[in-house]
């Protein structure tokens, strides 16, 4: 169904886009275009305090409909939040945004979030003072995506980095914000401006570019370019950088070690980048960094860091939006009725999806009644979400065509230039004697074994699954036995019982750890005296745990595009072409690197 917004409806949602809605232009106005502000400042003028308070807050809501989920999501809407459906959310709290999850069930095929999309906007336009929402997600590819197939999927930020290719980082940007755009989400929590020093990091990892600063900052604008020219607000995180931590921000507060010289050198650089791009959106991240604020607040509550650093030196007037609030390494220090206020006064605009909304909101309203936050204050920020939706076309055309959903979404085009690109990442770290490719006159019968974690969008795998049926395509007789990511003994005598016979077996392995159960199963299988590929589908860093093998591979994710590049490498149908974008350090001594940035093989 196509939906279209009325003269009447887009006049009273807001004067501040009349002119546009005229000359059907989609210009965005400067923030510096006083004419512009004008207009948007009196649609706040007409809003009350609880709209003000409720366009600052993006919020999840369980089901596939705005008006009629399934009783489950039903149930855990009455449960979370209070409300039955997104509609109800919507006129209760006036939320400026709301964040698509796939456990949300947000997210089952296309046309059901384009419709979702509408229901929403539909919603927002039929409140006292009609705003249209911004909706949002966590696409970044790779190991983080919401959006599954039958949209196209592409390699992560580090399998880019791989690439060393912006041309490539740009196309994804622009064709994953196209495919998003035409589903009714606008603002995509992507890209990940971290640079990851840590091999240890346990939350960031191949979600970055790479460990070199200039390296990054260079994908990270390219890749800012392709989602913003695709009318879908980027949102560069998280800020000031979460690369160099080994403490997970969703279980715990980490600390940034780095000195402010380090901060400037290693960490600055993608954000600058970002900022440079015109990012309109930043995140922020719930760590501790002393040498940038000394108060041990996590840095989204911190307004030495949001104010002083990234508005005032780094002269960003954009939206900042925190992490999701429902983290605990925001909620250690202070109660969910303080968080959101104090990062207001730190110098957030967005506060995203609170644990306990009902708190969260009343805290930012009481605060605002009590003069601890100013109206002006909440005004700032209030202008600098409209000004995005604006950018991003909301007022003019808040509604997605469901007609246009399938000439846009996982088409054909699409989803070939992913594969080319996942080629070109596919990183080749080992090849004793020239294993690969494999030779079909030499080597027929393939084994195929390993991790088969659960797939980041619920939509791909299983890894082991999608790797047998692409070398079976390419020619080899494939027989798949997962074992996972902690096979049993039983399990790795198995394995090596269903390799006897078998020329080759294709290892996948997921964060292998020295002595842990994956290293074993391969060291079985070679004593055993079989040819061993290895792949890793997560971090690069397997390799160093695993001596002895014949060829081994990097793919820096498990999802399908990935591994069937793989398997054409492996067959020699594609070239190997990704350099590593992070070094991988000797098991034995961490100090020693085993394989520098930029060690890639090829044929």
């Amino acid at each position: 169904m196509q939906y279209r917004t009325s003269r009447r409806t887009l006049l009273t949602a807001t004067a501040a886009v009349a002119a546009v809605a005229a000359t059907g232009t989609t210009a965005y106005a400067d923030p510096r275009d006083h004419g512009q502000d004008r207009q948007l400042k009196k649609l706040i003028a007409r809003m009350s305090i609880e709209e003000k308070v409720g366009q600052l807050f993006v919020m999840r809501v369980y089901g596939h409909s705005a008006t009629a989920p399934d009783q489950a999501d039903i149930d855990a809407n009455l449960a979370e939040i209070g409300v039955r459906t997104a509609a109800e959310l919507i006129a209760k709290y006036h939320v400026g945004g709301i964040i698509y999850f796939t456990w949300a069930h947000n997210t089952r095929d296309p046309h059901q979030i384009a419709a979702l999309s509408n229901g929403i906007q539909r919603a927002g336009l039929a409140q006292p003072t009609p705003v249209p929402l911004l909706i949002a997600t966590d696409q970044e590819h790779g190991i983080v995506c919401r959006v599954g197939y039958p949209a196209t999927l592409f390699p992560g930020a580090m399998a880019l980095g791989a690439g060393r290719s912006r041309e490539d980082a740009r196309t994804v940007g622009r064709i994953s914000g196209a495919e998003l755009h035409a589903i009714g989400i606008r603002q995509d929590y992507s890209t990940d401006a971290d640079v990851n020093v840590n091999p240890a990091n346990p939350v960031i990892g191949v979600r970055s570019f790479g460990s070199e600063p200039a390296a990054v900052a260079r994908m990270v604008g390219a890749e800012v370019q392709g989602y913003q020219n695709s009318q879908v607000a980027a949102t560069a995180k998280h800020f000031p950088g979460h690369g160099d931590t080994s403490v997970d921000s969703h279980t715990g507060i980490p600390i940034i070690t780095h000195t402010r010289a380090e901060w400037e050198r290693i960490d600055a650089p993608p954000f600058k980048a970002a900022v440079a791009a015109g990012i309109d959106s930043i995140m922020t991240a719930h760590i501790q960094f002393p040498a940038l604020d000394p108060s041990n607040d996590p840095a989204t509550l911190s307004r030495p860091i949001l104010t002083g650093i990234l508005r005032e030196e780094l002269g960003y007037d954009g939206v900042v939006i925190t992490d999701s609030l429902g983290m605990q390494g925001v909620r250690d220090k202070y109660g969910d009725d303080r968080v959101p206020v104090l990062a207001l006064g730190a110098g957030a605009d967005q506060l995203l999806n609170p644990p306990d909304l009902a708190t969260a909101w009343n805290g930012v309203l009481s605060a605002v009644k009590s003069g601890e936050i100013t109206e002006d204050r909440l005004d700032e920020s209030i202008l600098r979400i409209l000004r995005l939706k604006e950018r991003r076309g909301l007022f003019r055309a808040p509604y997605v065509d469901d007609r246009q959903v399938d000439h846009v979404v996982g088409t054909r085009s699409h989803l070939a230039t992913a594969d080319r690109i996942a080629e070109r990442t596919t990183t080749l770290l080992v090849n004793r004697d020239r294993l690969l490719p494999l030779s079909r006159r030499r080597i027929r019968s393939l084994l195929v074994v390993g991790a088969d974690p659960a797939s980041p969008s619920g939509t791909t795998g299983p890894p082991t699954g999608v790797l047998g049926k692409e070398l079976t395509g390419l020619g080899f007789t494939t027989t798949v036995l997962s074992t996972g990511t902690a096979p049993t003994a039983a399990q790795i005598e198995g394995a090596v019982a269903a390799a006897r016979g078998k020329d080759a077996v294709i290892v996948g392995t997921y964060d292998v750890a020295a002595g842990d159960a994956q290293s074993k199963l391969v060291a079985a299988l070679l004593a055993a005296g079989t040819t061993v590929v290895q792949i890793a589908i997560r971090n690069p860093y397997d390799i160093a745990n695993l001596p002895g093998v014949g060829a081994a591979l990097a793919t820096y994710s498990w999802t399908d595009v990935e591994l069937r590049a793989a398997a054409r490498v492996i067959a020699g149908r594609a070239e190997p072409r990704g350099q590593l974008p992070v070094p991988v350090q000797r098991a034995d001594d961490p100090t020693q690197v085993l394989y520098p940035v930029g060690h890639g093989l090829t044929y």
